[in-house]
């Protein structure tokens, strides 16, 4: 790492970092910007073992002593790690107080062929999701429930949103992912793997303890999660072989979309586990 910083926004290096906030740029170039210790670190660990996504690391002289654990992995598996003043991290950054260090980072989604091709048990296909936040949050959540995969559909948000990036904590370094593919072409190849499709909507007509109890989310299992706003249209439903609600016993009207992901994946996490008990 150069003792010198760069000050100036205005740095070619910097202007090719900043565009990536715009997803045009970052259809274009194939890289994203990941943001704050714990995803830069997630990356640069998944650099480190193989996968050889980071392409540069910004991080100001503070954040550099504060975080020797991402800095010294990060040169010694040969990423350019560059000290930048507080300015350039704010012009860098895409929150209002920036935590000191930013990573320029490749696509890391592969074609749906790839990502169902392994024994998977456990798979979250999100559909029409639009909010970033919501996205991350539930790729974070399955990961954490120990899926194999997560989905995006066509009309999902863009899972390199900045705002997508941060709500994953580091968890979309972890998993395999498949980005804009059609419902039904996700869902074709999760048959063909033998997995049974449950979408999660709140007006289904299997409730998700009667799924467990009946044995249901013992095998294989892809969760279809809908619009946070109008959940899942009628063809995507019908594409489903169960549509499963979870059961509302106080007076709530309902869940939100990344609460009722946890429930659901965390069900199946658990009916797995117990059935390989059996």
């Amino acid at each position: 790492m150069a003792s010198s910083e760069l000050t100036s926004a205005r740095s070619p290096r910097v202007v090719a970092a900043r565009r990536l906030a715009k997803r045009a740029f970052r259809t274009r170039e194939r890289r994203f910007l990941a943001e704050g210790p714990q995803a830069v670190r997630e990356a640069v660990a998944a650099h480190v073992v193989g996968r050889e996504l980071v392409r540069e690391v910004f991080v100001t002289r503070e954040a550099a002593a504060r975080h020797g654990d991402i800095v010294t992995p990060a040169e010694h598996a040969g990423i350019e790690v560059h000290l930048v003043s507080g300015e350039v991290m704010s012009a860098l950054a895409q929150t209002v107080t920036p935590q000191g260090v930013v990573a320029v980072c490749d696509f890391l989604d592969e074609p749906l062929a790839d990502v169902a091709a392994g024994a998977q048990r456990l798979v979250a296909v999100l559909a029409h999701v639009r909010d970033p936040g919501n996205a991350g949050t539930v790729i974070r959540t399955a990961d954490a429930a120990g899926a194999d995969a997560v989905v995006l559909s066509g009309e999902s948000v863009d899972p390199y949103n900045g705002k997508c990036v941060r709500a994953s904590a580091g968890s979309l370094f972890h998993l395999p992912l498949a980005v804009g593919v059609p419902v039904d072409a996700t869902v074709s190849a999760m048959h063909a793997r033998g997995l049974r499709v449950l979408a999660a909507d709140g007006h289904g007509d299997l409730d998700l303890d009667t799924a467990i109890d009946e044995g249901m989310l013992d095998g294989p299992t892809a969760w279809v999660f809908g619009n946070e706003a109008w959940g899942l249209p009628p063809e995507t439903r019908a594409l489903a072989d169960e549509v499963v609600r979870v059961p509302i016993h106080g007076r709530a009207e309902s869940l939100n979309l990344a609460t009722a992901a946890a429930v659901c994946l965390y069900a199946s996490a658990r009916a797995q586990r117990q059935g390989a008990g059996r």
